[in-house]
């Protein structure tokens, strides 16, 4: 029997996106995109308003980093996640494996709004699935790459298998979030 192991990890691939991650954020709001459950957050912050070490991006609102990452880790909000998504996981390596613009943390405009996120995170995933499906079986086969650091040699099949749990571990994180805005006041409101 053949298999064609294209056509199945882009069927996990949208299972997952259709069925996990996007459904949870349809309707995500301003209020919930920014809510901070503690203090301390790393979130996305106008510019000049982030205390963390590093604020990166090149536009009105910037990311918090520390570079090495403090331990433990500060816990994120649904913008910083998405932020991740949209630049690290979907964005960089739409540039370089699938003819993506370029894109870093520091070079990226971060989405002021939720809608505007979710709109970058839409565009992401949409050149993604579009290169995934250009692979094909050779493609799928072929290296990572240097991109892709301690796994060069690792299959683009695997790049792709774990793509769908990064992005449902995020919606599910993100998915608790605005269940507890809901009983939470918010420490950041202003997405003006």
């Amino acid at each position: 029997m053949d298999i064609d192991w294209n056509a199945a990890l882009l069927d996990q691939l949208e299972w997952h996106w259709h069925h996990q991650l996007r459904p949870r954020l349809d309707g995500l709001t301003d209020t919930e995109y920014f809510w901070e459950p503690a203090g301390g957050c790393w979130n996305v912050r106008r510019r000049g308003e982030s205390t963390a070490p590093i604020a990166a991006g090149s536009g009105e609102y910037t990311i918090d980093f520390a570079m090495p990452e403090p331990e433990p880790a500060p816990i994120t909000t649904i913008a910083w996640r998405l932020g991740h998504v949209i630049v690290g996981v979907l964005g960089i390596r739409n540039a370089n494996h699938f003819g993506g613009p370029a894109m870093d943390y520091q070079d990226f405009a971060y989405a002021g709004t939720a809608g505007e996120a979710l709109g970058q995170l839409d565009d992401g995933y949409a050149r993604w699935t579009d290169g995934v499906r250009g692979l094909g079986q050779d493609g799928l086969g072929a290296p990572c790459g240097p991109a892709e650091g301690p796994f060069v040699e690792h299959p683009m099949a695997a790049l792709v298998r774990t793509s769908p749990a990064r992005s449902s571990t995020t919606a599910q994180r993100s998915r608790c979030y605005v269940t507890c805005t809901s009983t939470a006041r918010p420490v950041h409101t202003d997405a003006n």
